[in-house]
């Protein structure tokens, strides 16, 4: 019988690690989508916190001391000694910078917003004069290309004041406004309101009409005197103006005052104490949209 070796049957068993192309990309991936999501969170929190907030955290991330090899006694490994290129100990110096309070900062910011809020005014206010003086020039030059007007310019006193820009229509001798102990005007004169309603509605400021007289005290009906006399004259020149496109709102108040505040004080029965006048509020925030 022949010698029957036995069968030796070998099994190599290829090892495949993570597929076609391993499995390294998933790891760089992972990391890759949360580099992303820190970052829209980042995104997301700057968006949804106000400026007081940012500063706050800018605030408390900011070192309050500086240290170059600082000597602390920690008990670290170096114990506050550092070592030289040539290994040689350096002795630390320690350099400290204090930190500004909250209360510190917190009123150097309020005295920085009271400073610019200062100038923002300032300039509001100059803005403000130069359209008041220019607006004057206007109301002038209106009047004096006007040939049914231009001979009662001398009746028409513009100024500009701490209160506003002020017109006053005077009377003169054997030229008034206002028919005698009435509140009826002058068609010269009604034309004159309306001129002046030409230029006072190119602005936004609100009006004050007030009305005076001179000190003669009124005769001829009971129960009137100049103070109702002063009244109405100041009515009538709202009605003027309110039909010349001078918007109702604007108005901010008629008064009467009768001689209470005359023109020439030493001459109180002259007739150019018997005036209107119409004032623009100076009030720097209603400012015309071109204005600036």
């Amino acid at each position: 019988m022949a010698d029957e070796s036995p069968t030796i049957i070998i099994k190599r068993i290829k090892k495949v690690s993570g597929g076609h192309h391993g499995g390294a990309w998933k790891v760089a991936y992972a990391d890759f989508v949360t580099a992303m999501m820190a970052f829209f969170l980042l995104l997301w929190l700057l968006n949804s916190t106000s400026k007081e907030q940012k500063e706050g955290l800018a605030e408390y991330f900011t070192p309050t001391s500086a240290s170059t090899n600082t000597q602390s006694g920690s008990g670290d490994i170096l114990g506050g000694v550092s070592l030289n290129s040539d290994g040689a100990q350096d002795s630390a110096v320690t350099v400290s910078i204090p930190a500004a309070t909250t209360e510190e900062k917190a009123e150097d910011i309020e005295k920085a917003k009271q400073k610019s809020d200062a100038d923002f005014e300032d300039m509001i206010a100059k803005k403000e004069q130069d359209y008041f003086e220019k607006m004057a020039e206007d109301m002038k030059t209106a009047i004096q290309d006007s040939p049914e007007l231009s001979q009662l310019k001398d009746q028409v006193l513009i100024d500009i004041t701490e209160e506003g820009m002020r017109i006053q229509l005077v009377d003169k001798d054997n030229r008034s406004l206002f028919k005698p102990g009435t509140a009826i005007l002058y068609n010269y004169a009604e034309k004159m309101i309306r001129k002046i309603a030409t230029v006072i509605v190119k602005m936004p400021n609100r009006i004050s009409i007030t009305g005076h007289t001179d000190a003669l005290p009124f005769k001829g009906r009971d129960n009137y005197s100049n103070w109702e006399l002063s009244s109405d004259r100041a009515n009538a020149s709202r009605r003027v103006l309110d039909n010349s496109g001078v918007t109702t709102n604007r108005i901010a108040e008629v008064l009467g005052k009768a001689a209470t505040e005359p023109l020439l004080p030493d001459r109180p029965l002259r007739a150019e104490n018997r005036r209107v006048t119409i004032l623009m509020l100076r009030e720097s925030p209603t400012l015309p949209p071109n204005f600036m």
